[in-house]
């Protein structure tokens, strides 16, 4: 017997989470096949379908307002039977919470404090998983809002988790009698969008600058690049495909085993031809340590807006 999945919050990644665990579980279950974004695609690891504790079998998703409720019902049929069964509440916050076992938190930062003050909500949390992306909220700020038996877990996806290609980082899991399931179960929901890595708090900031941010300066690179073709004659649509394709076929050949960026850039580049001649200009232009500078500064930033969040 599975566990119920609430999702406080259910705006845009939350429905993005929810549908990535949704269709995990529907491609592999016994109603039909359903692909991912990519059927080749090695970055998503899809959970298999077990009777066990550590999937869900019911779900709640929580939004603000009343009006908010058909558009994400009719969106979550497409999903097939599980989304379709879906229960999707309008400020209910506290009674869905009550009868969740793990607890997803997706709404805006600014609104965590209000909706974890609700009456009842301390109660209603006590004992269970509560699984937080909220950005800069850090896990001793939540914990000042809970009880001490509610197991606190931070978590940071990033947008490529809508079309499930996502990069999701979690904070440690304490130590209890459930860290095997705990593990489980945060695994089987984000590896179902993406990637997953769990890493010490500490590092979330550098993590937001690197994945949380990265496709913002990703696409930087994509659309110049797509310009550069423009420039030499390429109409736009070919120029942006190409683009995209090369550096998407660049980033899964890095993450084979065994494999380095500097590899396949030497493997590229034959004596005295025209990819050497492009490197040196990325050279001459520094845009190496430009990337590299762009990621500390996005850091301290992050850093920042944490601070900010605290006080």
């Amino acid at each position: 017997m599975g566990y119920t999945l609430c999702v406080i919050g259910c705006g845009t990644m939350g429905v993005a989470i929810l549908s990535g665990t949704i269709a995990s579980l529907e491609s592999n279950g016994p109603y039909f096949d359903r692909p991912k974004w990519e059927t080749h695609t090695p970055g998503t690891t899809t959970p298999q379908h077990k009777a066990d504790d550590s999937l869900p079998s019911r779900f709640l998703a929580c939004v603000n307002r009343a009006e908010s409720i058909k558009a994400l019902q009719t969106s979550l049929r497409s999903l097939g039977p599980l989304g379709a069964a879906v229960e999707v509440t309008a400020k209910q916050n506290v009674q869905a919470a009550k009868q969740a076992d793990v607890i997803l938190l997706c709404c805006k930062p600014q609104l965590a404090h209000s909706i974890l003050n609700e009456n009842g909500m301390r109660e209603a949390l006590e004992d269970k998983l509560l699984i937080s992306i909220l950005a800069g909220v850090t896990i001793s700020q939540l914990k000042t809002l809970v009880n001490p038996s509610t197991k606190v877990i931070r978590a940071m996806p990033n947008t490529p988790c809508k079309i499930r290609e996502g990069m999701t980082v979690v904070s440690t899991i304490p130590a209890s009698q459930d860290t095997h399931r705990d593990r489980a179960i945060i695994l089987a929901i984000f590896e179902s969008i993406g990637r997953c890595r769990v890493l010490e708090e500490k590092h979330f900031d550098a993590c937001t600058a690197l994945s949380g941010s990265g496709p913002a300066f990703a696409c930087i690179f994509l659309e110049a690049m797509a310009d550069g073709g423009v420039m030499m004659g390429l109409p736009r649509a070919e120029a942006l495909e190409l683009a995209a394709q090369s550096l998407q076929g660049a980033a899964r050949m890095a993450l084979q085993p065994g494999a380095h960026p500097a590899q396949i850039k030497d493997a590229v580049t034959t004596p005295g031809g025209c990819t050497i001649a492009g490197l040196l200009t990325l050279e001459d232009g520094r845009v190496r340590s430009t990337i590299a500078r762009t990621i500390q500064v996005a850091t301290e930033r992050a850093s920042q807006l944490g601070q900010v969040s605290e006080k």
